[in-house]
């Protein structure tokens, strides 16, 4: 009997390590609740009948499954789990045998009826994912740092467009800091259930982080709104506009999030504020991310079309062609990092392709703050032009003389 129990208990054991690897990425904790739901009935089942004859075998709890009441020489059946059918297409099923010694070992055993041997390649592909995510977004901390350092030490370059840039690059290194957080309230220690954690630490880590994503993508919608507006006219973006982005960027999202919190404190004030699924008031964050999102796609839209339009060598003057050239180039190399790859999933269910989803949403998207860094900074030929600038000042100051190949390189810099 100590073999079996032995087995069973490595099957839970493997079964909630893997729910944890899941959950670290993409809380699924309704099905933990599933599974003590299941044993709670059984052990409610097995005290009820506990007053009835001893004969045969008893029923019991294994840990995974409920198995009832039987006479010596039956045989009972009982399907896998149904969280086991949440991975798989299709599950198998595991019987005992009463005897006069009591009940047998599973036949087969749990690892092969319910196919738990094949779901260890999942659990390595979420640790993966949680690796690439947290390097990704480590690179991206530290470049969007010094980026944010470079336009704001010369003086220069400080103007509206590098403000709105600057803006963005704080909401990408807030939105990298905040998941480091979330991950370290919620998964550092694997003692803990964060499903049943709910405290005010592990909900304010939740918090920062909802508002941090949501800042990014209103910072990206000032991005094309400030594009639009640079080719449609070329007015002068006065302090009053700067203030409008900066509300649209910074205090719109602040407005959604009380109001989420209000929700969640009044109506669903469970555990710690992590799991949104088949919550209506998720939606109070999630309209308005998806909302800016369908925008921003039909802002680039927009922007390709003009630009289209004003490339047209009839209608080019000859004072401004290289200026729209260099406006295309640049904006066409944005496009797709100004969240246009999650109008993919935009209105899809949250579940549709849970392993594309999370690739393109953990992985590459950690990485979007990276790329976002360099073209708007360190590939931009105005910043470069500056940088250098600098450097030839420092060599002056330091040994009165530029080298040929620096002057060389000055020449050769494109405006």
């Amino acid at each position: 009997m100590g073999n079996w129990r032995l087995g069973v208990l490595s099957t839970r054991s493997f079964l909630a390590s893997f729910l944890q690897a899941l959950s670290s990425l993409h809380p699924e904790c309704e099905f933990i609740f599933q599974l003590e739901e299941e044993e709670r009935g059984c052990l409610q089942y097995v005290e009820e009948q506990g007053n009835r004859s001893t004969e045969g075998c008893r029923p019991f709890w294994d840990a995974v499954v409920c198995w009832p009441q039987a006479a010596v020489g039956e045989s009972v059946q009982r399907a896998c789990p149904a969280i086991f059918s949440l991975f798989k297409n299709k599950t198998g099923s595991v019987s005992r045998n009463c005897t006069s010694a009591g009940w047998s070992r599973p036949s087969p055993p749990y690892h092969i009826a319910c196919s738990v041997d094949d779901d260890i390649p999942e659990q390595s592909y979420f640790t993966t994912v949680k690796l690439i995510y947290t390097v990704g977004y480590s690179v991206s901390l530290v470049v969007l740092t010094a980026a944010v350092f470079i336009l704001l030490l010369f003086r220069r370059l400080r103007c509206a467009r590098n403000f709105i840039h600057i803006q963005l690059f704080i909401t990408f290194i807030l939105k990298a800091m905040a998941v480091f957080i979330r991950d370290a309230t919620l998964f550092s220690n694997d003692d803990t259930n964060h499903c049943t954690l709910s405290t005010f630490t592990c909900k304010a880590s939740v918090v920062f982080c909802h508002y941090c994503v949501m800042a990014n993508f209103f910072w990206l919608l000032v991005e094309a709104l400030y594009l639009n507006s640079l080719l449609l006219s070329s007015f002068y973006h006065s302090r009053q506009c700067l203030w409008g982005f900066s509300l649209l960027g910074w205090g719109v999202p602040v407005l959604f999030i009380v109001l989420w919190i209000g929700s969640r404190l009044y109506f669903e004030d469970t555990e710690c504020w992590d799991i949104n699924e088949d919550s209506p008031y998720w939606w109070i964050i999630k309209g308005p991310i998806v909302v800016s999102i369908t925008v921003n796609f039909m802002l680039f839209m927009n922007i390709i079309r003009i630009l289209i339009q004003k490339l047209n060598p009839r209608l080019i003057q000859f004072n401004n062609s290289s200026q729209y050239r260099r406006l295309t180039k640049s904006t066409l190399l944005l496009i797709p990092l100004f969240g246009t790859h999650y109008m993919f999933f935009n209105f899809l269910p949250d579940y549709f392709n849970v392993n594309l989803r999370l690739f393109i949403e953990l992985c590459m998207g950690s990485f979007q703050g990276l790329l976002v860094a360099l073209l708007y900074c360190f590939l931009n030929q105005e910043v470069q032009k500056e940088v250098h600038m600098q450097w030839l000042r420092w060599q002056v100051r330091s040994y009165g003389v530029v080298s040929p190949a620096a002057k060389g390189s000055q020449m050769d810099t494109p405006f």
